[in-house]
């Protein structure tokens, strides 16, 4: 039992306006000191079960590590299952070549044909006129080029994604929440959760920090940056939602006339916002990835609920609208809401490399490179990803990948896209494999070595050292 040192727990007051509830605390409660069992000691903990954890956890497996992933929700995937962000970003480089492989291609790979959406790999980096007519509104063609951007079934996925974990020997354990590090003589040993069965503590040699908001880290005391630019969709949040009975193409060729201008204008002046929804895997379903919400951080439980509240109002609104003015909606209904709300960014660990823009404008390769990105559009080459980016600078034991790595907030609005999240995770996963097998910390790997087992579990690399003693002993943190 706790006691009190106020009577008075929070006051409530409403920001005009906006209809916000701002709780400030007015007193504490002291808890006493507590046991905290050890249910769990494993060679690799994965903590958070998104696109980068679940790659982390197979990688590892593969390897023969121990290993336990642990997610707060009761599935795999993250954003791109619980999420319903099921466009699944740009795979491909401008020339159509398939750059984001190893583990993320084959979760996509194993998905049935039935729970995907996307051109042929024939017609990967077609500059057809007529390809890019029937790809660009389902959003797998950009600056006239089809690209790899399928669209997936997120049951299918969550299916996939399990399945793959499970084989690899990885256990997994869902409905626990990260609370704190757990830090001794200065390395970081394990994590305490929260759950139903109260709290416990999981320790183990590595920990990867797959949580996306980088809770492990920064409860480790790990800095983060956390800058956005204020106009940018990228630091909005947002709870996505699945239609049903609708049809798809109906909607595109209505998106084409001349009439689709009114409609958005109306909606604009009748519910003071417009979104659209985009067409699914399937053409009876489209996903709803909005609205947009700008100013609220992902790291503040009341912002979140506000966020949900918001966005629960505009759907109901918006599906009457549909409803009443879009072709292809007459018949639809609200199939899912998202368990999970959308937050792009929160903090990015500021670590031993940071992935800058000016690395990828200028086209260089890193010499620790574990994996490569496609880049923003044609006039930039691929995007080479560091090693270091998924290194903290100071703490023993951490490996932090998914869309919290070590990145400028421009190099974060794609980093933190679906694929790069497997492409990190895949590589943190080797890295902490490797470290558990040979007992020491994720920075003493030899690169060359990381490298060849990533390349051997089908990443994609440009970059090769041979004869190196450590990835980054001596470097200075930039």
């Amino acid at each position: 039992m706790g006691t009190f040192d106020s009577q008075v727990i929070y006051e409530e007051e409403v920001t005009k306006g906006r209809r916000r509830v701002v709780r400030r605390p007015l007193g504490s409660l002291h808890e006493p000191a507590r046991e905290v069992p050890i249910m769990h000691d494993v060679d690799v903990l994965v903590v958070g079960g998104g696109p980068a954890g679940t790659t982390a956890a197979i990688a590892a497996g593969r390897m023969g590590a121990r290993v336990l992933l642990v997610e707060r929700y009761n599935h795999l995937g993250g954003l791109s299952t619980g999420g319903l962000v099921i466009w699944i970003d740009r795979m491909t480089d401008w020339n159509g070549n398939l750059v984001i492989q190893g583990l993320g291609a084959e979760l996509v790979d194993r998905l049935p044909s039935h729970a995907k959406l996307g051109p042929d790999r024939a017609t990967w980096g077609s500059h057809n006129a007529d390809d890019v007519a029937i790809w660009k509104p389902r959003f797998s063609a950009f600056h006239d080029t089809v690209t790899w951007a399928p669209m997936i079934d997120p049951e299918a996925l969550k299916a996939v994604s399990l399945a793959a974990v499970r084989e690899s020997g990885a256990q997994v354990l869902f409905h626990a929440w990260a609370s704190s590090a757990v830090v001794d003589n200065g390395r970081l040993r394990g994590v305490i959760f929260e759950s139903k069965s109260g709290r416990f503590a999981v320790t183990s040699r590595v920990v990867v920090d797959t949580t996306g908001d980088g809770d492990v880290f920064a409860s480790a005391g790990e800095a983060s940056a956390g800058d956005v630019e204020a106009s940018s969709i990228h630091q909005c949040i947002n709870t996505s939602w699945l239609w049903g009975g609708v049809d798809c193409e109906s909607w595109l060729r209505f998106r084409r006339s001349p009439e689709y201008e009114e409609f958005s204008d109306r909606a604009r002046k009748q519910l003071g916002l417009f979104e659209w929804p985009i067409a699914g895997w399937r053409n009876d379903i489209a996903v709803f990835m909005g609205p947009r919400w700008a100013g609220y951080s992902g790291l503040d439980v009341q912002d979140l609920t506000e966020v949900e509240l918001r966005s629960r109002d505009k759907m109901t609104e918006l599906l009457e609208y549909y409803r009443e003015h879009a072709p292809g909606f007459k018949d639809a209904w609200i199939m899912l809401t998202a368990p999970q709300v959308g937050v792009r960014q929160t903090r990015r660990l500021l670590g031993r490399q940071i992935l800058t823009r000016e690395d990828w404008q200028a086209g260089r390769v890193h010499a620790d490179e574990i994996g490569v990105s496609p880049s923003l559009g044609p006039k930039w080459p691929s995007v080479s990803v560091p090693y270091g980016s998924l290194l903290p600078r100071s703490m023993p034991g951490l490996l932090v990948a998914g869309r919290h790595l070590s990145a400028d907030a421009s190099s974060h609005t794609f980093m933190r896209e679906i694929p790069q999240c497997w492409l990190t995770g895949h590589a943190a996963g080797v890295a902490a494999g490797l470290a558990a097998q040979a007992n020491c910390d994720p920075s003493e790997i030899p690169v060359n070595l990381l490298q060849k087992q990533l390349s051997e579990q089908g990443a994609h690399l440009r970059a090769r050292e041979t004869g190196r003693p450590s990835v980054l002993a001596g470097r200075q943190p930039q």
